[in-house]
């Protein structure tokens, strides 16, 4: 990922559902945001800490080497969702969930003229044009991508979709001209497991004959559940799969870190031990 900082200020904002905020920017620095191919572009935004000066135009590489940690900017990682270099904008979809977390509330409160500035892109998926499907897995976090990756399918091509959200009112409507067929989990009907709803649907799917290219990302523990049973069940190539957790329910990105570094340092052990 990139480390040179883009900065650009809001345009403006759209509720796309009760939970799903839209903000638009653009400016001088879209410009040299750079033009990938990848549907799951992410950058990372940059939130200041309250009452700390930083230096303008932000340099990261200044604030890590004269910033003690407490005072970096706080990071949260968001795909974007749509890029248009040529009428100037960038827009990125945000979870809002009332007063809870960082990056919702700001989304929410966001007005025209505000400073938007983030590191990036990364990224690594594309729907392969080749593949004889498509599964797309996710919850709303990782809606953004997975509407990214629609509208790069072709045309006719079949693609199943495995969504979780809160409700009926959070469903969107679907970009692409695939041949789509989509199955809705609303989390409020999930009782005391959420978690298990994008698992024990997926494991119930007829999978289609020939090669699928899947996309499958969410709440950590979920996809760790659908890794084993597409990779060890379904069969699924690895080259052949994009999967990772996008959060943890009941930590922030920070406490998500620490959450992969625990998982890596599991697995690293277990293979030792093998």
């Amino acid at each position: 990922m990139a480390r040179r900082v883009t900065e650009l200020e809001v345009l403006r904002t759209e509720r796309l559902s009760p939970h799903m905020v839209r903000v638009v920017a653009g400016g001088r620095g879209l410009a040299a945001f750079p033009r990938t191919e990848h549907t799951d572009r992410y950058v990372k935004i940059l939130f200041p800490r309250p009452g700390v000066e930083y230096p303008e135009p932000l340099d990261m590489d200044v604030v890590h080497a004269e910033y003690p940690r407490e005072q970096w900017p706080a990071l949260r990682t968001y795909t974007v969702r749509s890029l248009d270099h040529d009428a100037g904008e960038l827009a990125i979809d945000f979870v809002h969930h009332g007063d809870a977390g960082l990056a919702g509330p700001w989304a929410a409160a966001a007005r025209p003229g505000d400073r938007l500035r983030m590191l990036g892109p990364g990224g690594a998926y594309a729907p392969d044009p080749d593949a004889d499907w498509h599964l797309l897995v996710g919850d709303e976090s990782a809606l953004p991508a997975i509407c990214a990756a629609l509208e790069r399918i072709p045309a006719g091509r079949p693609a199943v979709a495995v969504l979780q959200v809160d409700g009926t009112g959070d469903e969107l409507k679907l970009p692409g001209e695939a041949e789509l067929t989509v199955r809705w989990l609303h989390r409020s009907e999930a009782g005391g497991d959420p978690d298990g709803q994008l698992p024990g649907a997926v494991r119930a799917l007829d999978f289609r004959p020939g090669r699928v290219h899947a996309f499958v990302h969410g709440e950590a523990i979920a996809v760790r559940e659908l890794r084993r049973h597409l990779l060890r069940e379904r069969g699924i190539p690895k080259d052949d799969l994009s999967i990772s957790g996008y959060w943890r329910r009941g930590r922030d990105e920070e406490g998500f870190r620490e959450f992969k570094a625990e998982e890596r340092a599991r697995e690293d052990a277990g293979q030792e031990a093998g």
